[in-house]
This record gives C-alpha cells, sequence and structure tokens, in this order.
C-alpha cells in the first residue's frame, strides 16, 4: 500500500515545479529566440544577439581585404540563403511557387541592407525574420535541412578560404620584391653568420633566395592546404544530415567550393579545427622567417659603419639623439611578426582540450584576427625590403676585415697539394689565432709568418718538413672572399652563375602560383555569377524588363 505522506509531498513537489516553470515562463527566462527578439538597426541586433550569447561580430575587427571586409557574416548567410533556394527547387523538394516567395523575401533581405537605415544582422534568425516579415511565415521553410550549425561552419569555410587566399596574394608580392632586390644583388659579397659569428663569404643575392625559397614552400602548402579548406560543409545540418535529400554538392557548387566534407559529423564539427590549424600554421611559418630577416637587419643598426641599411628616408630621428636614425619599420615588420606567432599559438591552445561541438575552436582564426595581422606583417615587411640599401664597398670590407675565408685554404691545400684535411684545417687555425689579436687579416699578414706557422703545423702533427706549398700571389688570392665565391662548385652555392640559374627558376615558381591563385579567383568568381544568374531566375521580372 502506499504512504499517504510519501504521496502528498510528491504531489506538492510537483505542484512546485509547475508553479515554478510558470513563473519562469512569465518572466522570458525561456532561451531566447534570436529571431523573435525586436531590433531595429544592424548595432541592436547584433547586441540583443550578442546578450544571450549567439554569435555576433566583433566591433572594428581587422580585415585582409576590401572583399574581406564586405562580405560579412550576413553577406553570406544571406548568399547560402541563395544557393538554398536555387537547390530547394531544381531538386524537387519545394516547388517553383514557394521557391520564388523565398527568392522574394532573401532578396528584399539583401536589398533593404543597402539602403540607409538598413539592418545587416549576423544572426541566421534575425536575418530569417526580415524575410518572413516581408514576405510571410511560408518562407522559413528555406530553412528544411538546415541548422545555425552547417551554416555557421559553411561561412567559417569560406572565411577561412578567402583569408588564406588574401594572405597567398601578399605573400607572392613579398617573393616579387625579393626576387628583384636579389637581381640586383647576384654578386653583392656579404659574410655569412653561423652562430653569430662570421662563417663564410656569400652573396646577398644568395641570401635573398634562400629566404624567397622558403617562402615559396609556404606558397605550396597554401596550394596543398586549399584542397581541405575549399569543401562544403552545408547541407549537413547537426552532424547528422535531416530526412530532406538536399544536393550538397550542388550546394557546394553554388558557394565556390570544389567539393563536400562527406562525414556529416566531420563537416561542422571537426574539420573546422583541423583547417584553421593547418591554415594559421602557415602564416606562423612565414612570421617566423620574417622575424629572422628583421632580425639580421636589425643587429646592422648595432654596426658604427653598417653595410645595410634603410634608406635616409625611411627612418625617424630621436626627440634628444641628432645621430640617431631609427629603423622603425623594421620594428614594425618584427612586432607584426611576433603578433603573427603569437595569434597563431592562442588558435592552438582555443582548440586544445574541449569537448565536441564547442564553439571554441570554431572560429578562433577570425576571432583573432590571425590572417588580417599576417597581411600587415607581409605589408610591413615590403616596406622594409622596398627601403634597403646596400653599400657594396662595406660589406666586402667587412669580409676582408676577418678571417671569413680560411676554411677554403684548407679545402684547397687537400685538392690541390694532397695536404691531409686536418692538418690544413690546424694550420688556417693557426693563422687566425695568430693574426686576430695583432689585428692582422689575410691581406695584411706578413708571408714569412704564414710559412713559419705551417711548419710549425707539420712539427705539432708529426709530418715532415715541407715548404708552404703556395706563392704569396696565390694565398693572397685564393684568401679573397670574392675568389672564393667565384669558385665555388656544386648546385645552389653563391657562385654567380649558379644564382642566376636559381633566380630564372624561382620567377618561373613565382609565374606559376600566380597563376594558380588567378585560377582559384576566376573559379570562385564563376561560382558567383553562376548563383546570381540561377537566383534571378527565380525572381519576378523588374519593370525594366
Amino acid at each position: 500500500m502506499r504512504n499517504p505522506g510519501r504521496v502528498m509531498r510528491a504531489a506538492n513537489a510537483v505542484g512546485a515545479g509547475v508553479f515554478a516553470a510558470s513563473v519562469l515562463i512569465a518572466h522570458g527566462a525561456l532561451a531566447a529566440d534570436t529571431g523573435q527578439l525586436p531590433c531595429k538597426s544592424t548595432q541592436e541586433c547584433n547586441e540583443n544577439a550578442a546578450k544571450v550569447g549567439a554569435n555576433a561580430p566583433a566591433e572594428g575587427k581587422a580585415h585582409t581585404s576590401v572583399s574581406d571586409a564586405s562580405e560579412d557574416q550576413f553577406y553570406w548567410l544571406n548568399k547560402i540563403n541563395k544557393a538554398s533556394t536555387v537547390m530547394l527547387v531544381e531538386e524537387g523538394i519545394f516547388p517553383k511557387e514557394l521557391g520564388q516567395l523565398v527568392a522574394k523575401g532573401v532578396d528584399y533581405t539583401i536589398r533593404q541592407a543597402q539602403q540607409p537605415g538598413g539592418k545587416r544582422p549576423a544572426d541566421v534568425l534575425q536575418i530569417e525574420r526580415i524575410m518572413t516579415d516581408h514576405v510571410g511565415e511560408e518562407a522559413s521553410v528555406i530553412h528544411a535541412g538546415r541548422s545555425r550549425q552547417d551554416m555557421y561552419a559553411t561561412y567559417r569555410a569560406a572565411k577561412l578560404r578567402d583569408q588564406t587566399l588574401d594572405f597567398a596574394e601578399d605573400l607572392l608580392s613579398l617573393r616579387a620584391r625579393l626576387l628583384a632586390k636579389a637581381a640586383d644583388n647576384l654578386d653583392t659579397l656579404m659574410p655569412a653568420y653561423t652562430n653569430g659569428v662570421q662563417a663564410v663569404p656569400v652573396t646577398y643575392g644568395h641570401y635573398l633566395l634562400a629566404y624567397e625559397e622558403s617562402f615559396e614552400r609556404d606558397q605550396q602548402r597554401i596550394s596543398e592546404a586549399y584542397r581541405r579548406l575549399n569543401l562544403s560543409p552545408m547541407g549537413s545540418g547537426v552532424m547528422s544530415n535531416s530526412i530532406w535529400p538536399l544536393n550538397r554538392a550542388r550546394l557546394a557548387a553554388l558557394l565556390g567550393f570544389d567539393g563536400i566534407v562527406e562525414n556529416s559529423m566531420d563537416s561542422s564539427q571537426v574539420i573546422s579545427s583541423d583547417n584553421q590549424l593547418e591554415a594559421t600554421g602557415i602564416a606562423n611559418s612565414s612570421a617566423i622567417r620574417i622575424g629572422v630577416m628583421m632580425q639580421d637587419l636589425h643587429t646592422q643598426y648595432a654596426e658604427v659603419r653598417p653595410w645595410l641599411l634603410l634608406q635616409e628616408g625611411s627612418t625617424y630621428t630621436s626627440s634628444s639623439m641628432p645621430q640617431k636614425r631609427n629603423p622603425g619599420l623594421i620594428m614594425q615588420a618584427r612586432m607584426a611578426a611576433s603578433d603573427v606567432v603569437g595569434l597563431s599559438e592562442a588558435v592552438v591552445i582555443r582548440a586544445h582540450n574541449v569537448t565536441t561541438g564547442m564553439v571554441d575552436y570554431k572560429f578562433e582564426f577570425d576571432d583573432l584576427g590571425v590572417f588580417p595581422r599576417a597581411v600587415k606583417m607581409i605589408d610591413a615587411t615590403k616596406r622594409v625590403f622596398d627601403a634597403v640599401v646596400v653599400n657594396k664597398p662595406r660589406a666586402l670590407e667587412e669580409l676582408e676585415s676577418d678571417w671569413t675565408s680560411t676554411m677554403n685554404l684548407a679545402e684547397l691545400l687537400l685538392q690541390k697539394y694532397q695536404i691531409p684535411f686536418r692538418i690544413g684545417h690546424g694550420f688556417a687555425s693557426q693563422l687566425v689565432s695568430y693574426g686576430r689579436p695583432l689585428d692582422l687579416t689575410p691581406k695584411t699578414i706578413p708571408f714569412s709568418v704564414v710559412t713559419d706557422l705551417f711548419a710549425k703545423t707539420l712539427a705539432k702533427f708529426e709530418q715532415p718538413a715541407q715548404p708552404f706549398p703556395m706563392s704569396e700571389a696565390e694565398f693572397r688570392e685564393v684568401m679573397s672572399p670574392n675568389w672564393i665565391v667565384l669558385h665555388t662548385k656544386s648546385v645552389g652555392g653563391p657562385q654567380p652563375a649558379e644564382t642566376a640559374r636559381m633566380l630564372k627558376e624561382a620567377q618561373q615558381k613565382l609565374a606559376a602560383d600566380k597563376a594558380w591563385l588567378a585560377e582559384q579567383r576566376s573559379k570562385l568568381a564563376a561560382a558567383d555569377a553562376a548563383l546570381d544568374k540561377s537566383f534571378a531566375q527565380l525572381l519576378p521580372p523588374t519593370p525594366a524588363q
């Protein structure tokens, strides 16, 4: 038999729960429908959405290009609406008459935003409300089989795709500048450094080609990643598709994607993280190399007589020290590079340690402004190289003031005179140890000292005595940086003929990469035109027609 007291307590609890629920309802405590939140302006719409935690754009965001600024979330959600309307009619999911009604509502939503006082909300339901207020609730059928999940995933995929292309375009421009500067400096001798110490003579053209080639690898990474970036999530609903037979491939084509992300869970919940990490990682890669190049330039300003510096009009003076010419352009580029490295790592941190379906990892590249900052970094770097002036005589003087050519002395003693390498290396090292404290260089060290040190080195290694095999003229010649660079062998070296060959190949790769980018831009433009044409066929004729 039931306990009457327990039954009474349960009844009271139910009654209290019903009463509490009625109070919550009365006070509007149910989940907010953003489409029902009244708003009279874009700002008010976005503020209302933000108040309940719905997706809303941040004010004052930076952009990668003019088109990136104009193609905001409102733009893309309406573009998705256009593609959805076309596909639903083409597939016979809804009759053409209903499709025409929906198209009228979508068209009105886009056009009203272009008028003074028009609204550009970023929320799906707020946009739908503008449409249904104009043509009626029947137009809400456009949402059949869709969700914020796949719509926002599609917008984010498109945004990442387009910002990555903008970054690629700017990177092409930087590469062109580096190649032009390299072409002017194929025979400009300079010291190369390891561990911060002069190591071997190379040319400035050789140095620039090395970094241009690294940026070309970033361009390869972009084109390879683009095959994964340019896949559409649209039509996958909330991870599991829907009961509607949506043509996802047609939606992808209308929106400029090369295909679809097949797995419906992957499409909106997994690949967004993969693609962001891959794309921002490429920007990170470029940033690290740019930081190194800026440091190489900046260290010159610690020299009393630098051989690489910015032209006078590209520096700024101190407010109190008239002798100073501060390289602000270099510092700005280096700081921007540091920002890109930090922001790209923040993308990794945001994506770390969250459960599937959370918003943390879905759009952080845009929230954090990684690519706008990356474009700013590239632009700052281009300004640096536009302003760089090379003092060729001073660079040669820098080389000749040290023993940078010593390694090749040991190599030549082995190659031409069969002096074992370790003995030749020990002899060359003895020359440096003797000469540096006395401020002697390969041009000024007495030849008698050279022959004496050679004899002592042979004795140290317990080798038979023999005369130093080179004449003084030959010794002075082979110790000159110019001789060494001219006589360097093998592929990829700093010898002018080889750097000229590498320059030509780099220019060809640059042209091919420009053509690839132009092809992608052309395909996106063609998709836009096809979408506009198909959508226009659902609209009633204008009076002019």
